[in-house]
């Protein structure tokens, strides 16, 4: 059986192990988080390395992509440096393609949607997403340099949020490991920039962004996340959220990161490689990969 594993910065507690199945091939996906402990994950990268069919790379990017332009970031790339063997995913792949379609994959269960204002807190390292929010959204709002960077100021659009992060990208891409690094568990909560949140019926991106800032109502809302675990999605529905769409399929009441979903398809294909983006749009109708839907 192939074996793909995720390596992540994030929370231990968050670690989850199934095995899921692409037409007849059984692959084996684990989730390994490390704490925020930076040594600990480069020394199981390079232990595993060889030994393993694929690897996730979990808890930060290691390049940030603006339209056909990559940024690489130089921490995360040192945390992998050595890795000779096992293909590096990082998720950046599917970011591209599964949740650029986001809307479109899961039409056949929620039908054609229309939202008045979405909002996106993150959304430099999810530009797909980004882009399927600003396609069913009248308005779309991003958070960026609010969440990320503290200085509260909205973007408003794509070509706006395109303009930013043209400037902000070059300096991004050197910054240390811990300014890149999304955080541990999400359990710090602290109700920031609720404005947005409050007027938006469409709410995007990344689940600890999220859990970080958001309000204690959210009251007939969409939202569309990923890496969520059972009791993230009953923290959801406590919030009085209507529907939570995931961007990557639910396995056993766990959706994984893109970075580990792209190691599992990557480990299936068998190329020995990490797969292009056309690559990742045949497997994903090879393979049937949907969104998750939830109705609370």
């Amino acid at each position: 059986m192939k074996r793909a594993v995720s390596i992540s910065l994030g929370s231990s507690k968050r670690d989850k192990k199934v095995t899921v199945k692409f037409k007849d091939e059984e692959i084996l996906v684990e989730r390994i988080g490390t704490d925020g402990d930076a040594e600990k994950a480069r020394r199981m990268y390079l232990e595993l390395d060889g030994k393993v069919d694929t690897f996730g790379v979990g808890g930060v990017d290691l390049y940030l992509r603006l339209d056909d332009r990559e940024y690489p970031l130089h921490a995360a790339l040192n945390l992998v440096s050595g890795v000779t063997k096992t293909p590096l995913c990082d998720g950046r792949g599917l970011k591209h393609t599964l949740e650029r379609r986001v809307f479109v994959l899961a039409r056949e269960q929620l039908g054609d949607v229309h939202f008045k204002q979405g909002f996106v807190p993150v959304a430099v390292d999810r530009l797909g997403l980004a882009q399927a929010v600003a396609d069913v959204a009248d308005k779309t709002v991003f958070g960026d340099l609010m969440v990320a960077l503290g200085v509260p100021l909205p973007i408003y659009g794509i070509p706006a949020f395109k303009r930013v992060a043209r400037i902000m990208l070059p300096f991004v891409s050197h910054f240390p490991l811990s300014m890149i690094f999304y955080g541990s568990d999400g359990a710090e909560h602290e109700p920031k920039y609720v404005k947005y949140f409050e007027e938006s019926d469409l709410i995007a991106g990344d689940f600890l962004f999220m859990r970080k800032y958001m309000p204690a109502r959210l009251d007939g809302k969409t939202v569309v996340t990923n890496t969520t675990t059972e009791e993230n999605i009953e923290l959801l529905k406590s919030r009085r959220v209507k529907t939570v769409i995931t961007t990557t399929p639910r396995y056993e009441g766990r959706s994984f990161g893109t970075n580990m979903l792209e190691a599992a398809l990557t480990a299936y294909a068998g190329k020995g490689r990490r797969l292009r983006d056309e690559e990742l749009e045949g497997l994903i109708e090879e393979v049937g990969v949907r969104p998750g839907v939830v109705r609370m």
